[in-house]
C-alpha cells in the first residue's frame, strides 16, 4: 500500500446537526476498494485520483495524537464519510484501531460509517470509548438481497454479513443503525426492499434507519455509474438519461418511499429523523468532571 504525505488529520465539522452530531471529521485513508457503483466520493470535486486505489496517510497516528492533545473542546469524531476506514488493508496495518485507541485515551467520541464487518474487531475499544463519550456505528445497507449487493457493492461483504456485524455490536450495548442510502432508482427503490431492510435492521439490533433519498450523479461518477449500468442492467442507462437528464440528485419516482421508511420504523420502534437520532445517542449520564482524564496507554 502507498503512503501519502499529510499535514492534518482532523477537520472541524460544520454539519454536525445534520450528520449525527459529529464535531470533527477524520479520514485516515484516501480512496476505497469497495467498487460501489453509486459512490459519490468518486466525483471529481473531491480530487481523489485513482479512487479505487487505497492510500494511507503517512504518520497519521502521530499527527492525530498531536491534534487531539491540542483540542480544548472534546467532541465526536466522524470516520469514514469519504473512504471506508475498514478497507482490507486495515486488517494488516491497524491504522484505524490505533486511532481509536487515541480517541479513547483523550476522551473523544466516535461516529463511524462503514460497509465492512471488520469493524467488529474493534468492539473492545468502542465499549471503552462508550463509557465516557458518544459512540454511534452506522452500516450502509442499500439492498436486503445479497445477490444484488454483490453487484452494486462488489468488493465488500454482502448485506447479510453487515447485519450480522451490526447485531454483534448492538449486543455489546453500542448504539448502531443503518444508513439506507442511496435509494437507487429502478434498482433498489421497491417497497419490498425498503420494508425488508427496516425489518432486518430491527431484528439485528439497530436503533435507527436513516435515509435521505436518491443517488447522486456528477462528473466522472456519472460515467462510472452508467458504465456499470450497461454491464449489469442493460437498457437502464437510457431510462436514466430520459428520466433525469443531467440532474445531480436522481430520486426514485416512487415518492412514497420516505414515508414508508417512517411508517415501518414507527412499526418497529426505530428512529429515522436525524435530530431524534442525535438526541438518542447522546449520553445521558456523562460525567463532565471526567472529560479531561486520560486513559492509560
Amino acid at each position: 500500500m502507498e503512503f501519502i504525505p499529510a499535514k492534518t488529520i482532523l477537520q472541524k465539522s460544520t454539519c454536525g446537526d445534520r450528520w449525527f452530531g459529529i464535531d470533527y471529521n477524520m479520514n485516515l485513508y484516501k480512496g476505497c476498494p469497495h467498487g460501489c457503483i453509486y459512490c459519490d466520493s468518486r466525483s471529481d470535486c473531491y480530487r481523489i485520483e485513482n479512487f479505487d486505489t487505497v492510500r494511507a496517510k503517512m504518520n497519521a497516528v502521530e499527527i492525530l495524537e498531536r491534534e487531539l492533545q491540542t483540542k480544548r473542546q472534546k467532541g465526536v469524531i466522524g470516520i469514514g464519510a469519504m473512504s471506508d476506514t475498514y478497507n482490507p488493508f486495515e486488517k494488516q496495518y491497524e491504522i484505524t484501531r490505533k486511532a481509536l485507541a487515541l480517541i479513547r485515551k483523550y476522551g473523544f467520541g466516535v461516529s463511524v460509517d462503514t460497509k465492512s464487518s471488520l469493524i467488529v474487531r474493534d468492539r473492545d475499544l468502542f465499549r471503552e470509548i462508550n463509557e465516557r463519550q458518544n459512540v454511534i456505528l452506522k452500516f450502509t445497507i442499500t439492498t436486503a438481497g445479497d445477490e444484488l449487493s454483490k453487484i452494486i457493492e462488489p468488493h465488500v461483504c454482502c448485506s447479510s454479513e453487515r447485519f450480522k456485524a451490526m447485531q454483534r455490536l448492538a449486543g455489546e450495548g453500542l448504539f448502531t443503525g443503518v444508513l439506507l442510502t442511496p435509494i437507487i432508482p429502478f434498482i433498489t427503490d421497491t417497497e419490498e426492499n425498503i420494508k425488508q431492510i427496516v425489518r432486518l435492521s430491527y431484528e439485528n439490533g439497530a436503533k435507527f434507519v436513516w435515509s435521505r433519498g436518491g443517488v447522486t450523479l456528477r462528473e466522472n461518477q456519472r460515467i462510472y455509474f452508467y458504465d456499470k449500468l450497461d454491464r449489469y442492467f442493460p437498457g437502464l442507462k437510457g431510462r436514466y438519461i430520459h428520466t433525469f437528464a443531467t440532474n445531480y440528485v436522481c430520486n426514485s419516482l416512487n415518492k412514497n418511499l420516505l414515508n414508508i421508511i417512517g411508517e415501518e420504523c414507527d412499526k418497529y420502534g426505530l428512529l429515522y429523523e436525524m435530530q431524534d437520532i442525535i438526541k438518542a445517542c447522546k449520553r445521558k449520564n456523562a460525567r463532565s468532571e471526567q472529560s479531561g482524564l486520560l486513559f492509560p496507554d
